[in-house]
C-alpha cells in the first residue's frame, strides 16, 4: 500500500496548509485566530486572508483530465500526461453554483441530443458522472469567498466534525501488474477515485451480476461462482509435518504408503489447480471404488449418500437437483440391497423418499418397511413423526391407531423374547431389558401425544392402567388374554385406581374382592342352612309389608313415568320458532354464517381463556358409581363431555403390555412421575432415548430446565448492565397453582403405592417427599416452624426405621429449608446406627457421609465461610475414609486423622476403579468418589481433588461413560467444583473439562450453563456465539438452542442474530417440529420484536409444521388477537375440530354468557 500526503510548495520550503484546504497557506494571524473562533471551524481555511486564494491558484501545480470518450473509448496508449503542469484549484462562481431553471432546462436538452446523437452508451454516461463532478468542481473561476459543497464528506462522520489536520489516502500498489504508461494511467485514475472517496460504479460493469461491494466487486464474485474456476489448494511440506512429530509410528505400512500418494495428488493439485467440477469428479470416483471395495461399509454408503446432498445445494435449477435426488436415491438403494439388516441406510432412503414422494406413496413405503422391521423401534419413531407431522393428512384417531400398531408390534416381539428366555430357564439379558426400556419409552410418547392434543384424561388413564397391568398384578400363572379378561373386571369396578383415594393396587383388590365373594357365598349358605320352623308372625307381616310397599313403589313408578312422559310430550310440542326467537333475543342468529356469529375478536380471547381453565381442571378422568364397561351400556341421555372425560376400558386395551424386569417397572414409575412435573433426582443418562425424546417433544420448560435457563439469565444480567429478556418468561408458567396441587396430591398416593413393590428406594422417597412439600405448601396447612414434609417422613421412618436413605433424604429436605440443626440431629442418628446394621445397608454410608457434608458447605457458603460447617465436612469425611465408628461433631479432626482417611479413601478408590473397569458402576461408588475429591479439596487443594476425579474417569470406557447416569453425576460434581473455584484458574483449566464433557453427554443442560457461566467471564461474546454455533451443528437437540437464545435474549442480542437461530433450528430435519422453539419464536416477535406480522406468518408455519400441539393453536387466539380477524379465528377452530384436537368450550357458551 502507498500512501499519498499532501505536496509542499514549488519553492521547496515547507508551507504549513490546512487539512480540508492544501492551496492555502497559514499565517500567524490566522493561527491566532483560529484559538478564537469555535471548535468546529478551527481550521486554518476560515481565518486565511482571501487575497492570497489568486496566488496560491496560480502557483499551484495543475493535472490536465483526460477526456472521458478517450478514456472509455480510445486507446490506453494514447493517453496524455503532462508532469510539470500544476493543476488550478478556483472558486466556483455564484452565477455558476445557483443556475435558474432556464439553465438547467438547456443542458437536460443538451444531454438528450447528445444521447440521441449516439455519443456514449447509457452505462458509459452513469460512469462519467464523477469525473464530471470532479471537473465543476475544481475549474470554476472564484468569484465569492466561499466554498459549495456539492458532495457530503465521509471524514466529517469518521472524525465528529471538520478535522484540523491532513487526512491520509490510500490505494492499492498495481504498479507490478502494469507497466509503463499503463500503469500511470491506472495510478491517475485511482487518485481521481480516491479523491472523491467512491468506488467503482457497479453499472459500469456490462454484461456483469450486480452485487454488494463491501467486500468483493461483481467480476470476483460471478468469478468464485464459476464452478470451472481452479482454486490451488496449499498445504504443509512433509518434513514440517514430520519434524513436529517424530515420535509418532505408523501401525501399518500401507497407510504411509496412502499419505504420500495423497501428498503427491495434493502436490499436483497445488501446482495446477483444480475446479468445483473436478472436486466433484474426484470425490465420486473415490466414493465408487471405496464401496466397490468394502460393500457392506454402512458409513462409506452414507457418505456417498451425504456428499450428493453437498452436491445438491451448489445446483441453482430445480431440475439438476431433483437429477441429484435421484442419483441419492439409487446410492442407497443399491446400498441397501446389499445390506438389508442396516436400519440406518433403511432411514436414509426413506428420508429421501420424503423429499420426493407425495404423501400418500411415502406412507406406503412406511408401512411396507414397517412390516419387515416391525420390533424396531427407530422405525416406529420416525414414521409417528412422519405421521404426526403430516397436516394434510393428519387426525388424532389415525396417529393414535398408528400408535397400536407400533406398540402391539414391540410388544409381540418382547413376548417372543419372553417365550425363549423361558424355555431355557436363564435370567433375562441385556437385549430383552432394552426392549422393555423401548416398549415403556413408546408408551409415554402415546401418553405424551394425547396430552398435548388434548386429551388429558386419556393420557393420566393410560398412566394409571399400565402401572396396575404391569407392577400391581397379582401373582398368578396367568396367560395374557386371560390377564386382560381379569383386568377388564377391575377397570370396570368402582375400585380406586393408583393414584386416586383409597387406592391399594390391583393385586391387593382382587384379593379382597375374592375375600368378600366368600364372605358373600358363606353367608348365603348359612341362610339357606337356617330356612325352616316356625319363626313367628314377623315374617308373615313383613311379608305383607313388603308387597304393599313394592306395590306402592310400582304405582309411584307408573305415576312418574307417566309425568317424564307428559313433559316429554310438552316440551316436544313446543314449536322450534320459540327456540329461535329466544337465540334472537340474545343475540344469536342461527341462520346466519359461521363469520357473522362472532362479532368482536374479545369473545374469541374470552374462548381461549374459558378453554384454557378448564384444560387445567379437566385432567383427571371421571370416576362414578355404576362405571359403564363399553361405549354400548351407556345411556343415551349421557353428555358428550362426561363421555370424553370417562375412559372406558375400550380406550386402553390395545396400549397394555405386561413387563419383567425391574429396569424397565422402574423406567415406568419414573417417568410417570416426571411426565406429571414432580422433582425427581437425574434417574438416566442425558444420552438415553427417554431423555432426547422428552426434550424434541418439550411443549413447556419443565422445571429442571427452567431453573437452569435462569441461572444462566441471572449470571448475565449481573456482569452486563442492558435489560434483556429470560426466556422462560415469554412462554410464562406450565401450569397454574390448583393443577399443581391435585396433581402433587396425586402423585403423593401413587409414589406411596409403589413404594410398597419398590422399598427402599431413595429416588422415590425424594420424590414423594418434594410432592408432599408441594402440595401442604400451595394448600397452605402447614405450620411456619416445621418443614411440610415432616409428618409423612416419620410416617415413613416408623414403618421402617432401619431405610438410612430415608433418614439423609429428609434430612436434607430439612437443610434445604433452614432447619440446619434438625437436619443434623437427623443424619448424627442415621451414622451412628449404622454400625449395627447388615452389610447391605452399611454400603449406603457413602451417600449418606456425601449428602452430610454437601449440606454442611452449602450453609458454610450460605453463612459467609462459617469455618465451623467447614470442620464439620472434613470430620464427616474422615470417617468414612478412615472407617471407624461415627461420633458427632465434638471439636476439628487432627492430622493423624486426615492422614489415615486419606489412605483408606486411596484403598477404597483402587477396588472401585477395577470394579469400574468392568463397567460395574452403582450411586455408592460415584458417591464415594466424589467424597474422596471433597475431602482432598478441603485438606489439600483442589488439584489433588482434580487429579482424583481424571484418574477414576480415565478408568471407564468412553461408550460405558456416556451411557451412565451416575458417572455423568460425577462430571456435574467435578464441574461444579470447577466453577467454585474458577477465580483461581485459567481459562485453559476451565475449558478442557467442559468441551470433554459436552463431547460425552452433549445433551446436559448442566454443562451448558456452565459453559455460559464460565465463557461469559473469560470470553467475549462473539466466541462463545461461535461455540454454540459449532455445537448445535454437531447436536441436532433443542437443548443446544435454548442456551443459544437464552443467551442473546440476557444479552439483549441483535434481532437478525435471534431470527437466524430460530430459522436455523427449524432448518433441520429433527428441530422442525419442536414445538417449545416455535413458541418461543411466536413469543419472540410479539413480546420482544413487537411485530405482529412476522408473528402471524410463524404461527401459521408453526400448526402446519406441528398440527399436534392444542397450545401452539391456542396460542394464536392468546398473542395474535390483535392480528388475526374474526373470520381466521373462526377457521382456526373449525380446523382444530377437523384435526379432532379435544375441544372442551363451545363458542356459544361464551355467546350466552355475554348475552
Amino acid at each position: 500500500m502507498k500512501m499519498s500526503n499532501t505536496p509542499e510548495a514549488g519553492d521547496g520550503a515547507p508551507v504549513t496548509t490546512g487539512g480540508l484546504f492544501p492551496v492555502l497557506p497559514t499565517s500567524p494571524k490566522s493561527i491566532s485566530a483560529i484559538s478564537s473562533t469555535p471548535q468546529w471551524l478551527r481550521n486554518a481555511s476560515f481565518t486565511t486572508d482571501l487575497s492570497v486564494i489568486n496566488a496560491g491558484a496560480s502557483t499551484a501545480p495543475s493535472v490536465s483530465v483526460v477526456d472521458e470518450d478517450e478514456d472509455e473509448e480510445g486507446d490506453p496508449d494514447g493517453y496524455t500526461f503532462e508532469a510539470n503542469q500544476p493543476k488550478v484549484y478556483n472558486l466556483v462562481e455564484e452565477e455558476a453554483s445557483w443556475e435558474s431553471d432556464d439553465d438547467k432546462g438547456k443542458r437536460k436538452g443538451d444531454k438528450k441530443k447528445k444521447r440521441k446523437s449516439g455519443g456514449t452508451a447509457p452505462d458509459e454516461s452513469r460512469s462519467k458522472k464523477s469525473s464530471v463532478r470532479d471537473s465543476d468542481e475544481y475549474y470554476s473561476k472564484p468569484v465569492k469567498d466561499y466554498y459549495l459543497d456539492t458532495r457530503p464528506d465521509p471524514d466529517n462522520l469518521v472524525y465528529g466534525s471538520i478535522y484540523r489536520m491532513n487526512v491520509p489516502r490510500y490505494k492499492l500498489d498495481n504498479s507490478q501488474r502494469v507497466s509503463g504508461t499503463g500503469s500511470l494511467r491506472f495510478y491517475l485514475r485511482n487518485r481521481r477515485s480516491s479523491m472523491l472517496d467512491t468506488e467503482i460504479d457497479i453499472d459500469s460493469l456490462e454484461g456483469r451480476a450486480k452485487s454488494d461491494t463491501r467486500y468483493w466487486y461483481a467480476k470476483h464474485a460471478a468469478m468464485e461462482r464459476n464452478k470451472n474456476f481452479k482454486r490451488i489448494r496449499l498445504s504443509a511440506s512433509r518434513e514440517a509435518v514430520d519434524s513436529n512429530f517424530d515420535h509418532f509410528i505408523p501401525l501399518e505400512e500401507g497407510e504411509a504408503v496412502q499419505e504420500s500418494d495423497e501428498e503427491d495428488v495434493l502436490s499436483k493439485d497445488s501446482t495446477m489447480g483444480a475446479s468445483w467440477e473436478d472436486d466433484v469428479l474426484d470425490k465420486t470416483r473415490e466414493f465408487n471404488k471405496m464401496t466397490r471395495e468394502r460393500p457392506h461399509d454402512e458409513k462409506a454408503w452414507l457418505a456417498f449418500a451425504n456428499f450428493q446432498d453437498k452436491v445438491s445445494s451448489m445446483q441453482s435449477q430445480k431440475g439438476v437437483r431433483l437429477q441429484t435426488l435421484e442419483k441419492k436415491i439409487s446410492i442407497l438403494e443399491k446400498a441397501f440391497e446389499l445390506n438389508p439388516d442396516s436400519e440406518e441406510l433403511l432411514l436414509a432412503l426413506l428420508k429421501a423418499y420424503r423429499s420426493r414422494d407425495n404423501a400418500d406413496a411415502l406412507i406406503s413405503r412406511w408401512e411396507k418397511a414397517l412390516m419387515q422391521n416391525s420390533a424396531s423401534y427407530k422405525l416406529w419413531r420416525e414414521f409417528l413423526c412422519v405421521v404426526q407431522g403430516e397436516f394434510s393428512r393428519f387426525k388424532v384417531s389415525e396417529v393414535r391407531k398408528m400408535y397400536s400398531y407400533a406398540i402391539q408390534a414391540l410388544s409381540s416381539a418382547c413376548n417372543k423374547r419372553h417365550r425363549q428366555v423361558d424355555t431355557t430357564s436363564e435370567p433375562l439379558d441385556s437385549a430383552a431389558i432394552q426392549q422393555e426400556l423401548v416398549l415403556v419409552d413408546m408408551l409415554v410418547s402415546l401418553c405424551r401425544f394425547e396430552w398435548q392434543a388434548g386429551y388429558q384424561e386419556l393420557a393420566t388413564a393410560l398412566f394409571q392402567a399400565e402401572l396396575e397391568f404391569s407392577i400391581f398384578c397379582p401373582s398368578l400363572l396367568l396367560t395374557e388374554q386371560s390377564k386382560l379378561r381379569l383386568f377388564e373386571h377391575f377397570w370396570s369396578s368402582n375400585g380406586a385406581r393408583v393414584g386416586e383415594e383409597g387406592a391399594f393396587g390391583w393385586s391387593l383388590w382382587l384379593e379382597k374382592e375374592e375375600e368378600n365373594r366368600h364372605k358373600i357365598l358363606k353367608e348365603e349358605s348359612s341362610d339357606d342352612n337356617d330356612v325352616g320352623g316356625w319363626t313367628g308372625w314377623t315374617e308373615q307381616v313383613s311379608g305383607r309389608n313388603g308387597d304393599s310397599i313394592a306395590s306402592a313403589n310400582t304405582v309411584e313408578v307408573d305415576v312418574a313415568r307417566e309425568s317424564l312422559d307428559e313433559e316429554m310430550d310438552d316440551e316436544n310440542s313446543k314449536p322450534e320458532d320459540d327456540t329461535e326467537a329466544m337465540l334472537k333475543s340474545l343475540g344469536i342468529n342461527v341462520n346466519a354464517a359461521a363469520s357473522d356469529e362472532v362479532k368482536d375478536t374479545s369473545t374469541w380471547v374470552k374462548w381461549f381463556e374459558e378453554e384454557v381453565s378448564r384444560d387445567l381442571s379437566q385432567w383427571m378422568p371421571t370416576r362414578k358409581a355404576g362405571e359403564f364397561s363399553s361405549v354400548d351400556e351407556m345411556g343415551e341421555g349421557e353428555d358428550e363431555e362426561q363421555l370424553s372425560s370417562v375412559v372406558l376400558y375400550e380406550d386402553i386395551n390395545g396400549y397394555l403390555f405386561s413387563l419383567r424386569s425391574d429396569e424397565a417397572r422402574l423406567s415406568l414409575v419414573y417417568q410417570f412421575i416426571d411426565f406429571f412435573g414432580a422433582h425427581i433426582p437425574p434417574w438416566t443418562s442425558s444420552n438415553s432415548l427417554s431423555w432426547s425424546e422428552k426434550i424434541s417433544s418439550l411443549e413447556t420448560l419443565s422445571d429442571s430446565m427452567l431453573e437452569n435457563l435462569r441461572s444462566v439469565h441471572e449470571c448475565l444480567s449481573k456482569s452486563d448492565s442492558t435489560n434483556g429478556f429470560s426466556l422462560g418468561s415469554l412462554l410464562g408458567g406450565s401450569c397454574d397453582i390448583s393443577m399443581r396441587t391435585e396433581m402433587m396430591k396425586f402423585l403423593r398416593n401413587a409414589i406411596l403405592l409403589c413404594l410398597n413393590v419398590f422399598p427402599r428406594n431413595y429416588i422415590l422417597e425424594e420424590a414423594v417427599l418434594v410432592a408432599e412439600e408441594l402440595f401442604v405448601t400451595n394448600m397452605n396447612t402447614c405450620d411456619a416452624a416445621t418443614t411440610p414434609c415432616q409428618a409423612l417422613a416419620k410416617r415413613l421412618l416408623k414403618s421402617d426405621r432401619q431405610d438410612l436413605l430415608l433418614c439423609g433424604v429428609y434430612a436434607q429436605r430439612e437443610a434445604a429449608s433452614g432447619n440446619m440443626k434438625h437436619a443434623r440431629r437427623v443424619f448424627d442418628m442415621a451414622l451412628t446406627s449404622i454400625c449395627g446394621l447388615p452389610k447391605e445397608l452399611q454400603y449406603n454410608a457413602s451417600l449418606l457421609c456425601l449428602w452430610y457434608a454437601e449440606s454442611e458447605i452449602a450453609n458454610s457458603s450460605l453463612r459467609a465461610k462459617d469455618t465451623e460447617s467447614s470442620s464439620r465436612a472434613m470430620h464427616i469425611l474422615c470417617y468414612l475414609g478412615s472407617g471407624l465408628a461415627y461420633v458427632p461433631y465434638t471439636s476439628q479432626s487432627s492430622s493423624m486423622q486426615i492422614l489415615r482417611a486419606r489412605q483408606g479413601f486411596r484403598e477404597k478408590l483402587k477396588k472401585i476403579q477395577s470394579a469400574w473397569s468392568h463397567g460395574v458402576t452403582d450411586d455408592q461408588s460415584a458417591a464415594l468418589v466424589s467424597s474422596a475429591a471433597l475431602f482432598e479439596e478441603l485438606t489439600n487443594d483442589l488439584s489433588a481433588a482434580v487429579e482424583i476425579l481424571e484418574h477414576m474417569f480415565s478408568s471407564v470406557l468412553p461408550g460405558r461413560k456416556s451411557q451412565s447416569h451416575q458417572l455423568e453425576l460425577l462430571f456435574n460434581y467435578y464441574v461444579r467444583m470447577l466453577q467454585r473455584h474458577q477465580d483461581d484458574l485459567t481459562l485453559s483449566q476451565l475449558w478442557k473439562p467442559i468441551s470433554e464433557g459436552l463431547q460425552q453427554y452433549p445433551l446436559n443442560p448442566e454443562l451448558y450453563r456452565a459453559l455460559v457461566d464460565i465463557c461469559n467471564r473469560r470470553m467475549t461474546s462473539h466466541r462463545l456465539r461461535m461455540m454454540f454455533d459449532d455445537y448445535s451443528r454437531k447436536s441436532s437437540s433443542a437443548v443446544v438452542w435454548l442456551f443459544a437464545l437464552s443467551y442473546e435474549l440476557s444479552k439483549g442480542g441483535s434481532s437478525h442474530r435471534i431470527r437466524g437461530l430460530f430459522e436455523r433450528a427449524f432448518a433441520q430435519d429433527t428441530l422442525k417440529n419442536s414445538v417449545i422453539l416455535w413458541r418461543c419464536y411466536i413469543a419472540y416477535e410479539m413480546d420482544i420484536a413487537h411485530n405482529p406480522s412476522a408473528a402471524r406468518r410463524i404461527y401459521f408455519r408453526a400448526i402446519n409444521a406441528c398440527p399436534w400441539s392444542k397450545k401452539l393453536w391456542l396460542d394464536g387466539f392468546r398473542k395474535l388477537s390483535s392480528v388475526l380477524t374474526v373470520k381466521e379465528m373462526s377457521d382456526l377452530q373449525e380446523v382444530m375440530r377437523d384435526k379432532e384436537l379435544n375441544i372442551r368450550t363451545d363458542i356459544y357458551e361464551i355467546l350466552l354468557m355475554q348475552g
